[in-house]
């Protein structure tokens, strides 16, 4: 584990390295749009990246620099664009609680389903698969929301990193094996602050004790395909905790204190590379 990690960020860094060959499995939408930059920079300073895609997809079209890698899907754009439009549109509802909390939550299942959908196919093309086997890749690097990308690194032994802004139920801390004091670090959905009176702590226990529930429903299909591909049972953290590098898209002054690991690395602003001046 510690030579994969120190390999990864050797590759990631500029001038150290004759130039690596760098597995991209993306996340598509916004979060593509953050990744590519670092793509591109990675092609640049002299790495050999492939991207791999899905046929059907939003913002990821192809651009020079970097080899893109298609596979076909088993779901059309408009049913892509329904389930995404579903999940904004039950955010947008004035629901009363507990309503509100049981929508969002079968909301943001079917979309986890739909995109993980992708991953199955992925797959399931075996000349996608024989591809990438026989291109001796050196690591691989991901957005993680949907699993996939780590599923792919476990599945060739290959170290990974992670390029993401965080995940619902603070799986971004706890695969790590992040210290996490319920007692001035509010748990998403909480709206508390990190002073907290007694009652508030208790309240932030209880969400800390659900979050594992609900995220295990999140991605229930990708746990059980993982462990199929994988042949052994795996957990969310399983496939999380070996990640070599969290690159997370969040700057940490802006967050709540709380202790993290040294593999975390904040790259806060990142997704802002085309600046524009200030209007006068």
């Amino acid at each position: 584990l510690h030579l994969g990690c120190a390999w990864v960020f050797i590759l990631l860094l500029p001038g150290l390295s004759d130039g690596g060959k760098l597995l991209v499995v993306p996340m598509d939408g916004s979060h593509w749009l953050s990744m590519r930059k670092v793509v591109e920079k990675l092609t640049e300073r002299g790495h050999e990246v492939v991207v791999v895609i899905p046929e059907v997809s939003w913002q990821m079209q192809r651009t020079q620099g970097y080899t893109v890698k298609t596979y076909p899907v088993s779901y059309t754009l408009e049913e892509l664009n329904n389930a995404f439009y579903e999940y904004v549109a039950t955010h947008l509802k004035n629901l009363p609680f507990p309503m509100n909390a049981l929508a969002l939550y079968k909301t943001s299942v079917h979309v986890f389903r739909t995109f993980f959908i992708q991953c199955k196919n992925l797959f399931s093309s075996k000349e996608t698969l024989q591809y990438l086997n026989q291109s001796s890749f050196d690591a691989v690097l991901t957005d993680p929301i949907f699993m996939c990308g780590a599923t792919l690194a476990n599945y060739f032994s290959l170290p990974f990193v992670f390029f993401m802004r965080g995940f619902p139920c603070n799986l971004h801390y706890e695969a790590p094996q992040c210290p996490s004091p319920l007692s001035y670090t509010p748990r998403l959905f909480t709206f508390n602050s990190d002073h907290m009176t007694f009652f508030q702590r208790v309240e932030n226990a209880l969400v800390a004790l659900l979050e594992l529930v609900y995220c295990n429903g999140f991605y229930e299909d990708a746990i059980k395909f993982s462990s199929e591909v994988l042949q052994r049972d795996v957990s969310l953290i399983d496939l999380l905790h070996s990640a070599s590098i969290w690159l997370l898209r969040f700057d940490f002054v802006f967050e709540y204190v709380r202790p993290v690991m040294p593999n975390m690395v904040f790259i806060g602003g990142i997704n802002c590379a085309e600046m524009k001046p200030l209007s006068k």
